[in-house]
């Protein structure tokens, strides 16, 4: 009887020394695959929060404007812009947001896309930028790394995942197990890898739960978990209100087709056709009178205006505004002027609320400057965390092997781990690909190659 309660704690200690070697060798592996992209996570994201303030002052000259009498009409604008760009069409115009704000038109010709920065008051032109090579926008795409391909981009939702990873097990390898320093406290001199262990664990788990919050929201913009989640959410009508769309005839144009800018939930909503047959017997009712109407019916300053591209189009002014209640889109019959849909963000279901106002915190869009500041204050924790895990690895490698935290004495630990891994891989596929590979790599291909298993020791 004795011997059996003795063999109890030790077989305890041995379970829980399992568990918790296994976990520190996943965050090991984890944290070795993403911090360079986390890096650029951070410090990306860190210029997006601040892009308003990036094109009041940096890019001025071609923002910001003295307001000066009666604007021109927005059609009259749209000419001097296409008339910019020879053989171009304009094919959006940005209405301004304030009354010292410049107009935007987007002309598309044999060069591709380019944004024309128009003086609404005089009609001056300030300036001609590739819609690709927009500052704000080159951030946005190196941030998801899609300017590097689609590949790279899958890439890229594979970190979002691979952070939430690291946050959960980060936590548990911090929780409190009866030491003296660590949990609120840094112990120890920079000299001493304890300084650093100590620093990167408070770090972590006072920002863990931000950094996240900024995983789990910037998921919607991912390439393929992104388009499945939000299909999903149509088919489940919790998405955009697809009754709206019952009593309109559809083309096979979606709403990110033709805006530079809309809300998440209705980028893959279907663009209406206009009434081809008035087109028999009306004329167009033209950009200024379909900027009148989307004003008239209560659309924000700011608002960008698809111009229709061929007689079955239609004019669709959309606003993806800081305050999400003015978050909308319409979609206005180009001959009989008649708002073919028009959604809001108070129509959008809970869950598709909840995803909206996820990405505007994510933007630092939702509280003004506070939010700003917390997100860049996150973004600054993920760059620490990443600074202090590098020193720290170097510090305890050993002499010509990678470090690697050693494994568990009881493998059967991993069951229940896997089982984890098979949960989370139904939620984010391409993560939880990539986590299979990962323990597969380490606990088949590590094991029985000896040159990788002394290494990686």
């Amino acid at each position: 009887m004795s011997t059996i309660t003795a063999a109890e704690p030790a077989q305890h200690a041995a379970s829980g020394v399992s568990l918790y070697r296994a976990i520190w060798r996943w965050h090991f592996f984890a944290g070795l695959l993403v911090i360079p992209f986390m890096l650029n996570l951070a410090v990306t994201g860190s210029l997006y929060l601040f892009k308003d303030e990036i094109n009041s002052t940096v890019f001025a000259h071609h923002y910001i404007v003295q307001p000066a009498g009666q604007a021109l009409p927005a059609e009259r604008v749209a000419e001097i812009a296409a008339a910019t760009v020879p053989g171009s069409t304009a094919t959006s115009y940005k209405d301004p947001a304030g009354p010292e704000r410049s107009a935007i038109v987007t002309v598309s010709g044999d060069a591709g896309a380019m944004l024309v920065f128009v003086n609404p008051y005089d009609g001056k032109v300030l300036n001609v930028v590739g819609s690709t090579d927009e500052f704000n926008y080159v951030v946005k795409r190196i941030h998801s790394l899609a300017y590097f391909g689609k590949a790279a981009n899958r890439l890229i939702e594979i970190v979002g995942g691979f952070a939430m990873v690291l946050v959960a097990t980060g936590i548990y390898l911090w929780w409190p197990r009866r030491q003296t320093g660590g949990v609120v406290s840094v112990r120890g001199t920079p000299g001493r890898r304890v300084f650093w262990r100590d620093l990167h664990a408070v770090t972590g788990a006072f920002a863990g739960l931000l950094i996240f919050f900024l995983a789990i929201t910037g998921m919607p913009w991912s390439g393929y978990w992104g388009a499945n989640a939000n299909a999903w959410l149509t088919e489940q009508g919790l998405g955009y209100p697809v009754q709206l769309w019952d009593d309109v005839p559809k083309s096979q144009k979606v709403t990110e087709d033709i805006l530079p800018k809309s809300g998440w939930i209705v980028e893959k909503a279907p663009v209406p056709l206009s009434d081809i047959a008035r087109a028999q017997s009306a004329k167009p009712i033209g950009l200024d009178r379909a900027v009148e109407i989307a004003k008239r019916l209560g659309m924000a300053p700011g608002f960008d205006m698809a111009i229709p591209s061929d007689e079955t189009g239609v004019y669709t002014a959309s606003l993806f505004p800081d305050d999400l209640a003015d978050e909308r889109t319409i979609h206005i019959d180009q001959y009989s002027g008649k708002p073919l849909i028009d959604i809001g963000f108070n129509q959008y279901p809970f869950l598709g609320k909840a995803i909206e106002w996820g990405i505007n915190v994510h933007q630092g869009q939702e509280w003004g400057r506070f939010n700003q500041l917390l997100m860049l204050a996150t973004c600054l924790a993920i760059v620490l965390s990443c600074g202090t895990a590098v020193v720290m690895w170097w510090k305890r490698r050993p002499a010509g092997r990678l470090g690697v935290p050693p494994m568990p004495p009881r493998r059967s630990v991993y069951y229940g781990l896997w089982v984890i891994t098979a949960i989370f891989a139904v939620a984010f596929p391409m993560s939880g690909l990539a986590i299979v590979v990962m323990i597969a790599f380490d606990q088949i291909v590590v094991r029985f190659v000896p040159v990788l298993k002394r290494v990686l020791a």
